[in-house]
Formats: C-alpha cells, structure tokens, sequence
C-alpha cells in the first residue's frame, strides 16, 4: 500500500558483526523466529499494548485486533517466509492506517541486518512547523526497533522477556 503526501521512513540496524566478537551472532533462522514472536505476540514488543486478538489466520496472512487502551487498531500482517513481516494498519475512523515493512538482509554470508521500512500517513513537508515533530517521531521508530532486536536477541538467548 502506498499513502498519499505521506512520511516514509527507512533504517538498517546491523544483527551480526563478524569482527566484534562481543556480539552473539544470530542465524537467519533465528531472526525469523524473533519476529514470529513479534507477530504472534506482540505485546513485548509494543509499549502501551495491553492485549491483541488474531481475528483471522490464513497461511501467509493475518488479521489482528490490538488493544491500546484508549485505542483499538486493527492490522493486517503478511509473512514472506524467512524474509520480511509487513504490518498494514487498516484505516478507520480512529486511525489512518500506515505500514511497517520489516525484511531480513544479507548481503554476504554471515552480515544479517533487519531493515525498516515506515509509510505513515503524517505530512512528509521540510518546511512545516511539524518537522520537530517527525523528527521526534523518526526518533521513536529507530528507538522501537533497537528494542525489537534487543527482544529478539534476549529470545534466541532463551531468556525471559519483561
């Protein structure tokens, strides 16, 4: 989906640094499966979630009520197995609607990177008062996804989540 005068936003975040051995390495397999987690359960990974529901499940699609409290969105998930997550809010009079593309890369064997492909529908203007806000808002995103691969690493690991 493409949204009109939107602000689309685009990141990598690196998974494995062959030459920092401080860094646990995680497979292909393994970065998958962290973001079936994030599909499958996503309040660890969204703050303020208090509770979703999977309204429907195809083989490569689902539809999924999340409970925000004070809103409830609804959004379409669709699985490129082993690839990419992408995540469509479906617009409504609450919401809207936007999406979130997140695909597994790499480039060569053993360099893993997640990249992070926003389409929102707030006004992408450079020479808006609102910039100060979409920057605050590019900020936010980078920030969530740092903590989604924090989550995932803490899941490959084994560990509990918070």
């Amino acid at each position: 989906m493409q949204y009109n005068s939107a602000m689309n936003f685009e990141h990598l975040i690196q998974i494995n640094d062959p030459e920092n051995p401080l860094i646990e390495p995680l497979d292909r397999q393994q970065l998958w499966q962290g973001l079936l987690h994030r599909v499958e359960n996503p309040i660890p990974f969204l703050p303020g979630l208090e509770a979703f529901t999977i309204l429907e499940r195809q083989a490569d699609t689902l539809l999924r009520e999340l409970d925000f409290g004070p809103a409830v969105i609804q959004d379409r998930v669709t699985l490129v197995d082993m690839h990419s997550v992408r995540f469509d809010i479906v617009p409504s009079e609450a919401h809207a609607g936007g999406g979130l593309s997140i695909a597994i890369e790499e480039p060569e064997p053993g360099f893993l990177f997640l990249r992070f492909t926003y389409e929102t529908t707030l006004a992408n203007n450079p020479n808006s008062e609102d910039q100060a806000y979409i920057e605050y808002v590019k900020s936010a995103y980078h920030q969530s996804d740092v903590d989604c691969v924090r989550i995932i690493r803490t899941l490959a690991a084994g560990g509990p989540l918070q």
